[in-house]
């Protein structure tokens, strides 16, 4: 089974029907995700700027993260399952999106990139953990996350637009294959 029928499928369950259709719900979880990502990037950008060396600086790096991680796993944890759910009303659209493929990329690298930093630098914070200058790497991944995170935004926000929808046609062959648009041959 393709990710495409997958989602055709998804679309067709009636869990998925009624989210999309409803008047409260769908919107509830829309915003309960907006909230979410606003306690975990904010969060997250604090964290990033005391690491860049623009603000806490006279703060231990592990005071910042010992007090914000706790309420940033809250704010992650949310964003996803709501993530999720916004997923599962409308599988097919969102699938097609190229909007939403960037973002997922997108998620893919800051994830990657909160990797490398806990498993290589910041396993040395005890070094570098008083200076008002990170190392450079930490500086890197900071910058990185400032970077990833605002385009994580902007896609997902793009994603309500139907400015390249796979039903709105024709559109340049880039863009169907990009979306994953299936088209059908044009009639003789």
């Amino acid at each position: 089974m393709s990710l495409l029928a997958f989602c055709e499928w998804l679309a067709a369950t009636r869990g998925s029907i009624a989210l999309h259709e409803s008047l409260v719900m769908y919107p509830l979880i829309e915003s309960t995700h907006v909230l979410a990502l606003t306690l975990f990037v904010g969060l997250a950008v604090i964290l990033d700027l005391r690491l860049l060396g623009l603000a806490l600086t006279r703060v231990p790096v592990t005071d910042i993260a010992t007090r914000l991680l706790p309420w940033t796993k809250v704010g992650f944890t949310v964003m996803v399952i709501t993530g999720v759910l916004l997923f599962y009303a409308i599988p097919v659209r969102t699938y097609q999106s190229i909007f939403f493929r960037v973002k997922v990329v997108m998620l893919i690298l800051a994830g990657l990139n909160v990797w490398i930093f806990n498993n290589r630098v910041f396993l040395r914070v005890g070094e570098w953990d008083r200076d008002a200058r990170t190392p450079k790497a930490a500086r890197r991944a900071a910058l990185f996350s400032l970077i990833l995170w605002g385009g994580i935004i902007v896609a997902g926000r793009m994603i309500a637009y139907n400015w390249f929808d796979c039903d709105i046609q024709p559109q340049p062959a880039i863009v169907n294959f990009v979306a994953g648009c299936v088209v059908p041959p044009p009639a003789p």
